[in-house]
């Protein structure tokens, strides 16, 4: 049956969809691990619908994740662990510093760019807070900024890790609904800035209002010496970022081997300057398998639920349910909005996109969004949730590196999530900001 004759077309869903979503909710309450929770509610739905065999779920375990795209996780979250050890995260700070030092805000500025340099390599958003925030909040008290505004000024910076590529997010959505990832890099490079730029202008402003930094009475020559002699000591930190974008936007590296080449250029500039050993290298792969641990078994339980979901009919009810109530185009893309928005705030972005993609995407493709535009729209939205609670993952991690209130911080990062909110209804109702760097084809 065509799809334009389904989304016309009511399905009933009963407690075979309910019940096992209802579990769901009450395990993620109780604190039971999201890949649990999720594979009990693929168990269920497969067993009360009989729409399909129970044994898919085993099939889609491996099945799901045997996919070369998915190297590319283990190897960007290895990656931004050797950036740390090696110390590279700090020639980023330095120059961030230096680029930004005479501005009003400059420190608050620096923090901000180095987040987003950091995205640009590890593509996680809980490692970035934790790399930068270790580097930062402390100097940022100390410039003259609250401690739960410093906190949430890292908060905020980090949520660029999934939103600059290349992204673990951009990654896992390609794997869901079959787009290049190589693909949704380009396109999230612009929308990623745009959130980056946010923050800066949300920080610049903040600066002004409530004059917590000022910026260094610096000549234009001397601001130029000091940036040139901070780039001579740390141009090699930029040859990570430079590799995996010149690769991944030449069309000469795919995502995962651009994470490898990333790994072996990163370990080398580490061991030639002697800030990495060999006895650094067991702590670093147990560090980033455990990450990864966390992230891989979410997508193999995932997939077997959105397998199970469009069995019975749950994109296409969707559809026909929002649909009936308006076919307003503007009005739909709110409703996606408002509906990841809040996904967002209460799960992790690995199921949420696993989960919500292929319901969602039926209504974007039914009011004729362009499918790469609604990925980067998807992922955006959902990175807002980094920093709102009761979630707010990113909340979580500079809590704890700082012991301030998670509350605290979260009131201080309001204004971020606006400004945030903002770029997510531009790129939402404007296609151009994530196709322009894409070819006709795919516009």
């Amino acid at each position: 049956m065509l799809w334009s004759q389904l989304q016309n077309t009511p399905v009933d869903l009963d407690w075979s969809f309910y019940g096992p979503v209802l579990l769901f909710v009450v395990m993620i309450a109780l604190g039971v691990p999201v890949w649990a929770a999720i594979g009990a509610a693929s168990i269920g739905i497969l067993w009360l619908s009989q729409v399909l065999p129970l044994s898919l779920v085993g099939e889609a375990l491996f099945s799901g994740i045997d996919s070369f795209a998915l190297t590319a996780i283990p190897l960007f979250i290895l990656t931004g662990d050797v950036l740390v050890r090696t110390g590279l995260s700090r020639r980023f700070l330095d120059v961030a510093e230096a680029l930004t030092n005479w501005t009003r805000g400059g420190f608050g500025s620096a923090t901000v760019l180095v987040c987003g340099m950091f995205a640009a390599i590890s593509g996680s958003d809980a490692a970035g807070a934790a790399a930068v925030g270790r580097m930062t909040i402390a100097r940022l008290v100390e410039s003259g900024y609250p401690r739960p505004y410093a906190c949430a000024l890292v908060a905020a910076g980090a949520c660029t890790g999934i939103l600059i590529p290349p992204s673990i997010a951009y990654i896992v959505i390609g794997l869901v609904l079959g787009i290049s990832a190589s693909t949704l890099f380009k396109a999230a490079l612009i929308p990623g800035l745009l959130i980056l730029a946010s923050i800066l202008a949300t920080n610049t402003y903040l600066n002004y209002r409530h004059a917590w930094e000022r910026g260094n009475a610096l000549s234009g020559k001397e601001w130029i010496a000091q940036l040139v002699r901070v780039l001579r000591q740390g141009w090699y930190a930029f040859l990570v970022p430079g590799i995996i974008f010149y690769g991944i936007f030449s069309g000469r590296l795919t995502p995962t081997e651009a994470g490898a080449t990333a790994v072996i250029v990163t370990v080398i500039i580490g061991l030639i300057i002697g800030t990495l050993k060999l006895s650094d290298f067991p702590a670093m792969m147990v560090s980033s398998a455990k990450v990864n641990g966390v992230i891989l078994p979410i997508i193999a339980m995932s997939l077997p639920l959105a397998q199970a979901m469009a069995a019975i009919g749950v994109p296409q009810g969707f559809v026909y349910s929002v649909t009936s109530l308006t076919d307003e185009p503007a009005i739909l893309i709110l409703l996606m909005i408002g509906i990841l928005i809040a996904a967002g705030c209460v799960m992790e972005t690995t199921p949420n996109i696993v989960i919500l993609a292929p319901i969602l995407k039926p209504l974007a493709d039914n009011i004729g969004m362009n499918e790469v535009q609604f990925c980067i729209m998807l992922i955006t939205a959902l990175g807002v949730g980094f920093i709102t609670p009761p979630l707010g993952l990113n909340l979580f991690v500079v809590s704890g590196l700082t012991g301030e209130s998670i509350l605290k911080i979260a009131a201080r990062a309001v204004p971020f999530v606006l400004f945030m909110l903002i770029v997510v209804l531009l790129i939402a109702y404007i296609p151009a900001i994530s196709t322009v760097l894409l070819p006709d084809n795919l516009k």
